[in-house]
C-alpha cells in the first residue's frame, strides 16, 4: 500500500511535467530518478504549481498551507535546483523549470554528496538514451525545437559577417548577459560515472540571466564576468565541442558546448538526423573537391555524423577519396571548417533562413501547438475547477481537424500568442 502511495506523488508530477511542450514519457526510470532527487511528498506538492512563475503566497493558497510554510517548502526546493528562484519587480517568484534543460541537468552540474548521482547517471542513461520516447518528446516531436547550433563564428566568411544576427553569435550572447554561469557538463558528468566520457573540457556549460542567477546564487554555478565567458568560448572551439543553445533569439538561459559522445542532444541528432532534432545555424559547409585530399579529418570530428568519404571518381587515382556531406544531418556548427588542413571547405549560408522564436514564451507556445498542449499554458491552475473545465473544452476544440490545420500555420504561430499568454492574468 505504501508503495502505491509514493508512485500516487511520482505519477502526479509526471502528469504535471508532461503540461510542458516537450513533455516527460511516464517510466519505471522517470519514477525512480524522481525518487533520487526528491520524496514523495515533495512530488506531490510540486504536481500541484502552475506552469508560469508564481509566488510563495500563490503557492500557500494552492497548497492550502501559511505562507511561511509554503515559504520554507519553496526555498528547500530552489536549494536543490528543483525550482529556480527570481526577483520579479521586487518580488520574489519561483518556477518548475522542465526536466530539460532544467532539473535534469541541474542535478549533475555539480558534484554532490546528497544524492547518489552514479545511480542517478545510470537511470537518466536507460530513461534518455536506450529507452527513446524521452527523447523523441524533447528533440523529434513537432517543428519547433528545445535548441539551436550556433555557428562557429572563426569559421563565418568576411563577406558574410555582416549578415550574421547577434542571437547566432554565441560571442553575443555572452557579451550581453546581465548574469552569466559557469557549471560542470551535465552529459559529461554522467558518462563519467558510466565510464563512457571523453577528455573534453567538463566545466564549460554555461547558463545566463534570471536562470544563471538562481544557480549561482544556490552554488550549481559560478560567477564568470564577459571576459571569462569569451575566453571559455575560445576553449569550445579549441576543442571542437560545439555550442547548442537554447532557441530563442531574446534572453538565451543556456548554451551547452557539446561533445559528439557524450552530448545528447548530438546523440538525438544522430539518431533521429532525418527529423532534424535540433535546428540547425544558418550555414552549411561547401567542399571544394578540386583541392579535397580524402584525408578524412572532417569526417572524424563531425558531431553527427553527417561528413563520409566517398569515392572521388578519378579514373587515374581508383582508390582516391573525398569529403561527401549529408545537408539533412548537417547542423552547421563549422567544426569542420577549423580542421581541414587544406582549407577546402568553408561555410556559406543557407538558401532557406532557419526561423528562430523570438523568446522563450514565443517558443513555448509555438512548442504547445504543435505538439497539442495550448490548453495547458493558457489555463494552468490546476486548483481552480474552472481552469481545468475550460482546459478539457479547449484541448478538445483544438484536436479538431480543421482547428489544428489553422494553428499550424505560421501566422498563428506567432508572438501575438506568446503575449496573450504573458499577459494574462492568473485569475
Amino acid at each position: 500500500m505504501a508503495h502505491l502511495t509514493a508512485r500516487k506523488g511520482f505519477a502526479e508530477l509526471t502528469n504535471r511535467l508532461n503540461r510542458f511542450p516537450q513533455g516527460a514519457p511516464p517510466s519505471e526510470y522517470l519514477y525512480k530518478i524522481l525518487s533520487v532527487l526528491m520524496n514523495e511528498k515533495e512530488a506531490s506538492l510540486m504536481a500541484q504549481l502552475p506552469v508560469k512563475p508564481f509566488t510563495a503566497k500563490k503557492a500557500a493558497y494552492i497548497w492550502k498551507v501559511s505562507e511561511a510554510e509554503a515559504g520554507i517548502t519553496l526555498e528547500s526546493l530552489a536549494d536543490r535546483a528543483l525550482l529556480i528562484d527570481m526577483m520579479i519587480k521586487g518580488e520574489k517568484y519561483y518556477v518548475l523549470p522542465p526536466p530539460m534543460a532544467g532539473f535534469f541537468e541541474f542535478s549533475m552540474m555539480r558534484t554532490r554528496g546528497d544524492i547518489d548521482q552514479k545511480l542517478l547517471s545510470e537511470l537518466f542513461y536507460q530513461y534518455i538514451t536506450v529507452e527513446d520516447n524521452f527523447i523523441k518528446a524533447l528533440f523529434v516531436n513537432g517543428e519547433t525545437h528545445l535548441g539551436r547550433t550556433f555557428v562557429n563564428e572563426q569559421t563565418i566568411p568576411e563577406n558574410d559577417a555582416l549578415f550574421v544576427y547577434d542571437f547566432e553569435r554565441a560571442s553575443k550572447v555572452i557579451e550581453s548577459a546581465e548574469h552569466m554561469g559557469v557549471s560542470m557538463c551535465y552529459c559529461r558528468h554522467k558518462m563519467q560515472h558510466l565510464g563512457k566520457n571523453c577528455d573534453a573540457p567538463m566545466d564549460i556549460c554555461m547558463t545566463f540571466g534570471a536562470v544563471a542567477d538562481s544557480l549561482i546564487r544556490h552554488g550549481f554555478a559560478r560567477r564568470v564576468d564577459e571576459k571569462e565567458g569569451l575566453d571559455l568560448l575560445a576553449e569550445a572551439y579549441e576543442n571542437n565541442l560545439v555550442q547548442f543553445g537554447e532557441n530563442v533569439q531574446q534572453e538565451v538561459s543556456f548554451i551547452c558546448n557539446c561533445c559528439g559522445c557524450c552530448c545528447e542532444a548530438m546523440v538525438a541528432a544522430r539518431k533521429f538526423g532525418l527529423m532534424n532534432p535540433v535546428h540547425t545555424s544558418n550555414f552549411m559547409p561547401e567542399i571544394n573537391d578540386d583541392n579535397c585530399t580524402g584525408c578524412g579529418k572532417c569526417v572524424d570530428v563531425c558531431p553527427v555524423e553527417a561528413m563520409t568519404l566517398v569515392s572521388a571518381n578519378d579514373p587515374e587515382k581508383p582508390r582516391h577519396k573525398k569529403a561527401d556531406i549529408d545537408g539533412e544531418k548537417c547542423l552547421g556548427c563549422g567544426v569542420c571548417v577549423r580542421l581541414c588542413p587544406f582549407n577546402c571547405i568553408a561555410m556559406k549560408s543557407r538558401e532557406k533562413k532557419v526561423i528562430t522564436p523570438v523568446n522563450s514564451v514565443h517558443k513555448s507556445v509555438m512548442m504547445a501547438i504543435e505538439r497539442g498542449g495550448l490548453e495547458h499554458l493558457i489555463f494552468d491552475n490546476r486548483v481552480l475547477f474552472s481552469h481545468r473545465a475550460m482546459a478539457a473544452l479547449l484541448g478538445a476544440i483544438l484536436k479538431l481537424p480543421p482547428v489544428k490545420r489553422l494553428l499550424a500555420c505560421q501566422q498563428i504561430k506567432s508572438r501575438y500568442l506568446g503575449r496573450l499568454i504573458e499577459k494574462k492574468s492568473d485569475a
